[in-house]
């Protein structure tokens, strides 16, 4: 029988794995599939889920949010393990899966997973680290980090929203400076984004984005008079802000590589969890990770 690693955060989101565990089993054994199970835990290092794990697999499945499959596609790469991964989405927000189109019921999404062949898609770098989905730094992007883990999962969405609004309170701008073939940007701004996925917390902020063009899409919005954000907060929430006439307000842009630095205090953000310090060296890595149970 074909193996597969099957290795889960029983801790991410609303914990709707702890059911489906059996059902997901029985699923693989059906289709002829040997399942080697293994539960992340805080007080263990991630590197022991990769025990084991060699070419030997057919493929291996990631189940939890972004900041798990972030963790474990490091640790993959960092392995030079080259096996396809499925991913079973079951964090509070989900953004890597929802820009993959991936399935969340936990049933469907492992006989997609069995059903299809793998794909390719890109990841970012930053600074020698992978991430999936976004790497960030400004206003709000740090709010996952500054929620405690059992809160979060214990009441989901809306600690982002409750934190997200003691940030703005305390609104201020950040000095950076922006290096990349396409542009070059020195100046204030609120919020930066380098998108390998579409969306954060949701918000679809990147909706030109594709995980598979070979690109990563910067978003800056710059720093502008309070009066001008208005309607640039309306243009996000109608998904038209990328499409502005003028970039004054918002710079938008594809790019391979770039550069970016801050003399402020300020830290960044990696598919939600703590990132590295400035300068930061961010690329698109084309072609980086074979996924299973995607459409495109």
């Amino acid at each position: 029988m074909k193996k597969v690693k099957f290795i889960y955060n029983p801790n991410s989101g609303e914990k709707k794995l702890a059911g489906k565990l059996d059902s997901i089993i029985r699923i693989y054994q059906k289709n002829g599939y040997t399942v080697i199970p293994y539960r992340l835990d805080y007080d263990i290092p991630v590197s022991a889920s990769f025990k084991d794990l060699d070419e030997s697999y057919d493929h291996v499945v990631f189940c939890g949010g972004d900041g798990t499959i972030d963790l474990m596609v490091n640790e993959l790469k960092r392995r030079n393990i080259n096996l396809p991964v499925g991913i079973i989405p079951s964090g509070t927000d989900n953004d890597f899966a929802n820009a993959l189109g991936l399935e969340h019921d936990p049933e469907e999404a492992v006989k997609k997973i069995i059903s299809s062949r793998p794909k390719k898609i890109d990841l970012g770098k930053v600074n020698n680290k992978y991430f999936v989905n976004v790497a960030s730094a400004g206003m709000f992007t740090d709010v996952s980090q500054k929620i405690n883990n059992d809160i979060k999962n214990s009441f989901g969405r809306i600690t982002y929203y409750i934190k997200g609004i003691e940030e703005a309170r305390s609104m201020r701008e950040f000095h950076i400076d922006v290096q990349s073939e396409e542009t070059c940007y020195s100046g204030n701004m609120y919020l930066m984004l380098v998108f390998n996925g579409k969306t954060a917390g949701n918000i679809n902020l990147a909706y030109k984005a594709e995980v598979d063009d070979g690109y990563l899409d910067v978003i800056i919005f710059k720093g502008m008079p309070i009066p001008k954000l208005l309607p640039v907060l309306i243009g996000v929430l109608k998904g038209e802000h990328l499409d502005f006439e003028t970039d004054n307000e918002i710079l938008y842009f594809k790019t391979k590589k770039v550069r970016i630095d801050c003399d402020d205090d300020l830290g960044t953000d990696i598919d939600g969890e703590k990132g590295p310090a400035f300068p930061l060296e961010i690329e698109c890595v084309e072609d980086a990770l074979d996924i299973l149970g995607v459409e495109f």
